[in-house]
Formats: structure tokens, C-alpha cells, sequence
């Protein structure tokens, strides 16, 4: 049987342009876009219509199920938690972070981690989960167990994404000491003494592991078809490393010069939206408005406030000069859909999925009313 949906009155949001009109769903697929239609329909009461965010690199599971320390939740209750929560906030593809790679002052081990890769597989397989998942692997190259961590997941063809990753004092993300000082030393609540230690053997590891790990991933990756990452990218050396390497996507660069480097070489320039939103990293690096601003920017995650993704869509525009709401709402759909191989959705036009937001903005404040994926209403 044929399963039609028409949603009327709305102001969509196309690649282009906004039209105003219908939209004409067809078992589970946007059949028509028909701008100034008058069709007999679910009244959207001039709400905007925009695609299914896409979600590329969110750490957001890990907090669901290990909410302090040395609690651990039931995982696929973890899972739906924050399946629930991405969902509302219009995220309808979602490819959810999992760290492969630990050092032994980290809360997860890499069993847990597959616990909850396991968690999501089943989820699916049972269709409890209201957006689609994946999984993106964050691997800690400069980890001594990274590549044994990596090995669990040699069989698992729900992987689309591995980022490469060095959070080692001195590299990318965290050159300057002082800002690692800033975030480890009072996180870890060491002293000045046990910070040095710290510190050099964190260098050491990276040394010794971080090369090595690199080329036997990317290599893993390429023949997997699995696409590659490059995280906190600070130089243009790191940037030709990460070419040589097959990296599709640069996450997070650190500067804009790496950033420059990236997009010269087209790779899809991915920053945080909670960076959007605040005006600048928490670490204290490049601005993500900066990079929108010089046209640098491709793709916003949430990465660690599943709502700040549909926020920063609808905020950019006010706060960098030039960019319409097509040109944002492209950053958190079409250009994420497309860094990873996902063709069928991303856009609102015939033929791709009906995976749909239903926004009204309120004191300039996004407000999702109602989600759909394939058509059929998940929030």
C-alpha cells in the first residue's frame, strides 16, 4: 500500500532558496516539492521545513552511559537516552563517537566501548531508535592499545567514519601547554610534580605510537571503504600528513592556517557549533565564525550539545555576514550527508529520503515541533 504524507503551508528550505508551499512524502520519500501549492494537507502554519540533520561526530553517548565516575548505565538504556535526546533536536542521522584507543586514567575501557557499539547495533536491528546511527571511531593513536582497541571493530560495516586523533601535551589541539595545563592538570587534580610526569609520558607514548598507528589505520580504512578523518589539525605539515594519509575530512582544525590548507586541498572543514554559538573553542583555539566568515567552514557537529547543531543552523547567518539560511542548514545536512558517502539524504528534493524537520524560531531560538525519518514521524 502506498503511504502518502502532505505537509502544507510550510516555508522550505531548499540548497538555493526558501519557497514557500507543499511537500508531497511518498513512502518514505520526498515525492514533490510544489512551491505555492495550495494542497489539502497537515498545516504546517508557515513553519520552516528543513532536512534531517546529520550528525557526524557527537560525544554524547559515552555521558548516557557512564554518568560519573565508575557508574555504568545499562547500555542500551544509555542508547536510547540519547537517541531521545538527538532525535529532538533534529538530528535524524547520527554518527555516534566511540574512543578506540586508552590510557589507564580514562573512566571506559575499550570492552564498555563495545558494549555500546553492540547496544546500538541491536537497537537498529530491533528498530527501538528514532534516528539512524553509525559509528564514528575516535582513534587515540598515541594510545598503546589503539590498534588492539581498533581490532574490535574489524568486522563492523556499521563504521563509516574514523577520525585520527593525538591528544598528547605539545600536539594540535593542545601545542600550547599552558591550555593543557588549564584543562588536564585541574581535571586530574595533579600536582605540579605529577603533571610533569604526566606530561612526559604522554609525549613519550605519542612518540613512540602516534606515526606507527596513523599509517596502519588509514591503510584499514581505505580498504574498508570506510572514510577518514583528521583531528585538531594546527599546520599545514599536519594537513599534507593528512592528504597522504586519505583523510576526507578535517575536524576541529586548530588554526586558520590549517584550515586554508584543508579547503585548498578539498577536504570538508568540519568545527564545532557549540564554538558557533559561544563566539570561540573552549580551548582556546580559531573561531569557527572566523572560518564561516572567510568561507572556510563545510560542516558543523554538536559534539557535545546535541542541540547546539540546529541552534548554530538557524544563528550563523545573524553573526557572520553572507550566509543564508540555505548556506547554514547546508553545513548541518547536505555537506555532512555527502563527507560520508550518504547520497540519499542530506537535501529536500524528489527522490531523496523524507528525513524532515518541522522549525518554528521563537526569540531567536529554533524551536523543533516536529521530526520525521522516511517519512514517518519520530518526534
Amino acid at each position: 500500500m502506498t503511504a502518502e504524507t502532505v505537509l502544507t503551508n510550510a516555508r522550505i528550505v531548499l540548497p538555493d532558496e526558501i519557497v514557500e508551499g507543499s511537500l508531497l512524502l511518498r513512502d518514505g520519500l520526498i515525492a514533490a516539492v510544489e512551491p505555492g501549492a495550495a494542497r489539502t494537507g497537515e498545516d504546517m502554519g508557515g513553519d520552516y521545513i528543513i532536512p534531517g540533520l546529520v550528525e557526524l561526530h557527537t560525544d554524547h553517548l559515552e555521558g548516557h552511559y557512564a554518568p560519573r565516575p565508575k557508574v555504568r548505565w545499562n547500555p542500551i538504556a544509555a542508547v536510547l537516552a540519547h537517541d531521545a535526546q538527538v532525535a529532538t533536536a533534529g538530528i535524524t542521522t547520527v554518527l555516534d563517537a566511540l574512543r578506540v584507543g586508552m590510557d589507564e586514567d580514562a573512566d571506559l575501557k575499550s570492552d564498555d566501548v563495545r558494549k555500546l557499539a553492540d547496544a546500538i547495533e541491536d537497537s537498529v536491528r530491533h528498530d527501538r531508535l528514532r534516528a539512524d546511527h553509525f559509528i564514528h571511531l575516535r582513534c587515540e593513536v598515541s594510545a598503546p592499545d589503539c590498534l588492539e582497541a581498533f581490532a574490535n571493530f574489524e568486522t563492523d560495516d556499521r563504521v563509516k567514519l574514523a577520525s585520527l586523533m593525538d591528544h598528547a601535551p605539545g600536539q594540535r589541539q593542545f601545542v600550547n601547554l599552558e591550555t593543557y595545563a588549564y584543562y588536564y592538570q585541574r581535571k586530574l587534580k595533579l600536582t605540579d610534580r605529577d603533571f610533569k610526569k604526566f606530561c612526559e609520558k604522554r609525549m613519550a607514548e605519542s612518540a613512540r605510537n602516534s606515526g606507527p598507528n596513523r599509517v596502519f589505520i588509514s591503510a584499514a580504512c581505505q580498504e574498508r571503504g570506510i572514510v577518514l578523518a583528521s583531528h585538531d589539525d594546527a599546520t599545514t605539515g599536519h594537513v599534507n600528513e593528512a592528504i597522504e594519509q586519505g583523510v576526507r575530512v578535517a575536524e576541529f582544525p586548530t588554526t586558520e592556517e590549517a584550515a586554508k590548507a584543508s579547503k585548498a586541498a578539498g577536504l570538508g572543514v568540519l568545527m564545532g557549533a557549540p564554538n558557533v554559538m559561544r563566539g570561540a573553542s573552549h580551548s582556546g583555539n580559531v573561531s569557527a565564525r572566523t572560518l564561516a566568515a572567510d568561507g572556510l567552514l563545510d560542516i558543523l557537529s554538536s559534539d557535545y550539545i546535541p542541540f547546539s547543531l540546529i541552534q548554530s543552523a538557524f544563528f550563523l547567518g545573524d553573526v557572520v555576514e553572507g550566509i543564508s539560511l540555505p548556506q547554514a542548514v547546508a553545513m548541518v545536512s547536505k555537506n555532512p550527508a555527502e563527507a560520508v558517502g550518504l547520497a540519499d539524504r542530506g537535501v529536500i528534493e524528489p527522490g531523496r529520503r523524507a528525513d524532515l524537520v518541522r522549525v518554528r524560531v521563537d526569540d531567536h531560538v529554533p524551536v523543533v515541533r516536529t521530526v520525521w525519518r522516511q517519512g514517518r514521524r519520530v518526534a
